[in-house]
This record gives structure tokens, sequence and C-alpha cells, in this order.
């Protein structure tokens, strides 16, 4: 189940097919770092290790996972034995070491370390849904959803997405929610907001665990604040953190929800992916269906 969501528009989702994808990717399946690579980026099979496909259909959408591994070199270990090798030489040899002489030791270091440093892997996973014309990448920030679509570009050779491209904007739309407590149904406010300055954007208040229709904030509102992040509900379904680009955050979705759709006797991992899966995808189609509307987002070209 996600835990973030960043949307990107898919432009042409007509021409995307499950088959085309599953024998494009191995072309870039992840290989784990070389020797002497800092970081390694490729696709990895989204049911996990004991699978081999690198997609996974159902429901009009698509599953996709990348993996990223990266060697473990702090910069101060490199500069700790680069300021050691510089004082030796300097003592042995009685002179300044220059500039240029630094930059090739610091390689040379680099060079020595590297094979045998610690890696560290995570999994970035996403999917296609082609029946709503949106990708949704479980990324927490901006640099690793675009990492996955770049990875994508380049398998693929060309891969057209764009950002949300909302009329209305959100902070408006946001602020008044918590102003007049009047939201579109099937969306309740949750207990948290983080309001800023219109005027002086370091000037921010983060509310947490309170009722957004207390006195407290509506004076902030007064004075000038504006709603850039919020926890909404969805048809007591699913909660979660919206922000001002529309990307949503802190995901949870009802036990209540999990329970009634999944069988808990479910042992086989794919039976049970599918299954998660496919509840987490009708559940954000609808909802993203929903802020379409609400935001006015324009459609694929």
């Amino acid at each position: 189940m996600f835990k973030n969501v960043r949307l990107y528009r898919l432009e042409e989702p007509s021409t995307i097919k499950a088959e085309d994808l599953e024998q494009r990717l191995p072309e870039r399946r992840f290989r784990p770092c070389g020797p002497l690579q800092t970081a390694s980026l490729g696709w990895h099979p989204p049911l996990g290790e004991r699978t081999q496909a690198l997609t996974h259909a159902g429901n009009g959408c698509i599953a996709l996972c990348a993996r990223r591994q990266e060697r473990l070199l702090p910069a101060t270990v490199v500069v700790e034995a680069l300021d050691e090798r510089v004082a030796d030489i300097e003592e042995r040899e009685a002179r300044t070491v220059g500039r240029r002489e630094r930059r090739q030791l610091r390689e040379e270091i680099m060079f020595d370390m590297l094979p045998r440093a610690f890696t560290r892997s995570r999994q970035l996973h996403a999917y296609l849904d082609l029946v709503a014309g949106w990708m949704l990448v479980d990324a927490a920030g901006e640099k690793g959803a675009e990492e996955l679509v770049e990875l994508l570009r380049e398998t693929l050779g060309s891969f057209r997405v764009r950002l949300p491209r909302p009329k209305n904007a959100p902070v408006a739309i946001m602020t008044r929610w918590v102003a007049t407590g009047q939201l579109p149904a099937g969306l309740t406010l949750g207990d948290m907001c983080e309001l800023r300055d219109a005027r002086d954007e370091r000037a921010l208040v983060r509310c947490s665990g309170q009722d957004l229709g207390a006195e407290e904030i509506t004076n902030h509102l007064r004075a000038g604040k504006e709603v850039v992040k919020l926890t909404l509900r969805w048809q007591e379904h699913l909660e979660f953190l919206m922000l001002e680009d529309l990307s949503l955050k802190r995901l949870k979705f009802a036990d209540a929800l999990l329970e009634t759709a999944l069988e808990p006797d479910i042992e086989d991992e794919a039976a049970r992916f599918d299954a998660e899966f496919t509840l987490m995808a009708l559940q954000l189609r609808e909802l993203i269906e929903h802020l379409e509307k609400v935001f006015e987002m324009a459609g694929a070209n």
C-alpha cells in the first residue's frame, strides 16, 4: 500500500501496453553497483525477489518498481583520509601539496575505498492508471519521483507525462475548506494543517491534533495566512495529507476497509499483492477523479 502519491498526467495513455513494457523494461533491469560505481538504478519485480516479471497488470493499471542501490562513502571519511595523506606527504617531503595534487589524491582515495564501501538499497513503486490517465509514484519527494520517470523515459525512448495543472489554486481551495468547514461530498477535514503567511513564506504555523474549526486557526486565517498542507479523509476509507502541489503524503487506509476487502487466509504473496494493489488502485482512482473535478485539472492532450 502506497504511503505517498505524486501525480503525473499521462499524455498518451492509449499507446501504453503492459506487454510492451514487459518486453522493454528488462533492458534496464536492476544490477548491483559495480566495484567503482557510486549508485545503480534499474527495474525490479514489483511482486518481489521471488518473481521475474517487471510489471503487474490489473483493472486497467500497470504496477512498476525501480530499485536504487548506492555505496555509502561519507564525504567526511574521504576528507579525513585526504587530510592524513596530505599531512604525510608535506611532512616527509617538506613541501606544500597544491590544489591539483589534492584533487588527484582524492580520486585515488575514492578509487581505493569504493569497492569496500557498504551498499544500501531502496525500492520506488509506481503504477500507470490507463483508465484514469494518471501515473502515481510512491515518493515522498520530487527528486525520487522524477528519478523513476526519467528511468522510464530512458528505457522507452519517449514517455510523455506532465504534472497536474489545476485551474483552481489548491491553496485557495484548502484555505476556504478550513475557513468555512464546507467540503465537497466524500471529503472531511482531518486534524492537521500548515499555514503560511501570504506576504512572507518564512512565516509558518503548524497545527496538529486540533479541531481545525477552532478560533485560534480562524484568527490565523483572518491575519492573512493560507493553508498549504491539510489532512483530509476520503469516504472514511482513506486519510492523507494534501500539499499545495496536489501531492499526497501519509496515506493510511482504514483497517475496516482492508479487513472487508482482503481475505485473511491469503498466504500466497502474489495473490495478496494483487488483492491489495487492486483495492488501493480503485480507491485512489475514485479519489483522484473527485479531486480532478474539485480543482478542475486539465485532461490529457
